[in-house]
């Protein structure tokens, strides 16, 4: 246990815990959209850095490093197909949905938006949508509770079961006080910490390792360069991409921004980072076979980058950059406790409990009772040792939204014939055929999301073509959303 690093450890936590102290006093008299969604008053800068960390979990920093260490470039199809995905749904996706939640009576959740795009009356598609949230959110927060836990236990042999809780505590208290406004410029510095970390390790690491003796090293394992070893693995790497269309702790990103000019910029830095941050992350990976040698413990806790920071830089240093860690892991829970609770709050809560008679006070409480709850029960999963690892709670999660509201949501913002129905069908048909998939087809070798998805998809079409077109209210919204500009 070095007290050095103890001590980054606790000033960074007090740092974020501050954050969410300061806007608490700051919006204490805002409202629902305040505190959901920070009153759409995000700059592009810490609007691409909060996107972009809250989708970059420990997962980047942990799982993908070691999975390149362990097997080499075919596991790279993954990074590949986020990038070209995330990069799409900046290009293609945020423009329209910013415009379009603003039109359909200012939106401030995605199950919000699907139902005013539609006019309609029916709480149904929020109630499912709402479901969906809950039980993907739980499971993708234990995911970041693990990996705080494998990091303060590695780190500093802190006991896991405590450095789990101890996670919980400080996500659950910014992200209850501050909202969303807290959660955006946490992200923004967690942001900047996760790049600069995933840069300066590999680095510094290259210039201490015999570069010559790469090929020495993996000629015990022929395949390690080889990217094309199974076509399964291209595909389902590839098919990550199509998470990013329906993530909503992401693009949720998108509806935050203070006008659509500051889109264009904001793409740019989003995308950058995150080419960046995938590219440093394969090279961690590549350069931890050299730096590391081969280490069964290293491969079985996703130690990489964690072994690698600590054999290069002295205590204070690395413990700084092992807080990138933290960040990763906390920058991805605090937006998915914040989108699950405004979807509980402003989709079931307030039109089904409450009958639309909820105060704006009265959703901000309902809401952080949701976060606490859901961090409790993803606390008992991340506790379980047979939950899975980071890599399976993170998959699983991010294939359940991608199949569910991927589809719809694009069909709403680029198809005026688009039905209420036809939404309810994708989203039901995609969550359904993806988890049945995970459950009885994974020895396929098919990651979820790529037949939950294509099911999705044409479900949505199939049944919008069958049941009658949208009345002429909901197609002039749709006209007037495409026109919109601020």
């Amino acid at each position: 246990m070095d007290w050095s690093e103890i001590i980054v450890f606790i000033i960074y936590l007090a740092f974020m815990l501050g954050i969410g102290v300061f806007f608490f006093v700051k919006n204490k008299a805002g409202g629902e959209k305040s505190y959901f969604l920070g009153g759409r008053q995000m700059g592009p800068w810490v609007t691409a850095l909060s996107a972009g960390a809250s989708d970059m979990s420990a997962w980047v920093l942990m799982g993908l490093p070691t999975a390149i260490y362990a097997s080499g470039l075919g596991q790279i199809w993954i990074p590949v197909g986020l990038i070209i995905g995330y990069a799409l749904s900046w290009i293609i996706e945020a423009p329209r949905l910013r415009r379009f939640s603003i039109i359909c009576n200012d939106s401030i959740t995605i199950p919000q938006y699907l139902k005013n795009r539609f006019l309609e009356k029916s709480n149904a598609l929020q109630i499912i949508c709402a479901v969906v949230f809950l039980v993907a959110y739980t499971i993708y927060s234990a995911s970041s509770l693990v990996a705080c836990g494998k990091l303060f236990n590695t780190a500093l042999g802190i006991d896991t079961t405590i450095a789990m809780i101890i996670a919980a505590v400080i996500i659950v208290g910014y992200t209850f006080l501050g909202g969303f406004s807290a959660v955006c410029w946490t992200d923004f510095f967690q942001g900047m910490l996760i790049l600069g970390g995933l840069m300066l390790a590999p680095i510094v690491a290259s210039t201490m390792v015999d570069m010559s003796q790469l090929g020495t090293m993996t000629a015990s394992k022929p395949d390690f360069w080889n990217a094309f070893t199974d076509w399964r693995e291209v595909v389902s790497g590839l098919a990550w991409g199509l998470g990013y269309f329906g993530m909503p702790h992401i693009i949720i990103r998108f509806m935050s921004m203070r006008s659509q000019k500051d889109m264009k910029k904001s793409a740019v830095i989003g995308i950058s980072w995150t080419f960046l941050v995938l590219l440093c992350a394969v090279a961690v990976g590549l350069l931890g076979l050299l730096f590391l040698g081969e280490d069964e413990d290293t491969k079985a806790n996703s130690l990489v980058f964690i072994k690698m920071v600590r054999n290069i830089f002295p205590s204070v240093i690395s413990g700084i950059l092992l807080s990138a860690v933290l960040a990763a892991s906390m920058s991805t829970a605090d937006s998915q406790l914040l989108s699950a609770s405004s979807s509980f709050a402003s989709d079931l809560y307030k039109p089904v409990f409450r009958k639309n008679k909820a105060s704006d006070k009265e959703m901000q409480w309902a809401g952080r009772v949701v976060v606490l709850a859901i961090a409790v029960i993803a606390l008992i999963i991340a506790l379980n040792p047979n939950s899975g690892s980071i890599m399976d709670l993170v998959s699983n999660a991010w294939g359940l939204f991608g199949a569910a509201l991927g589809p719809s949501i694009i069909l709403s913002l680029f198809w005026k014939r688009f039905s209420f129905a036809g939404a309810i069908a994708g989203i039901s048909v995609g969550a359904v055929v993806d988890i049945c998939w995970l459950v009885f087809l994974s020895s396929t070798g098919i990651y979820e999301i790529l037949p939950g998805f294509a099911a999705g998809l044409l479900a949505a079409v199939v049944v919008t073509l069958i049941f009658k077109k949208p009345s002429k209210d909901v197609e002039d919204l749709f006209d007037k959303a495409v026109k919109y500009n601020d």
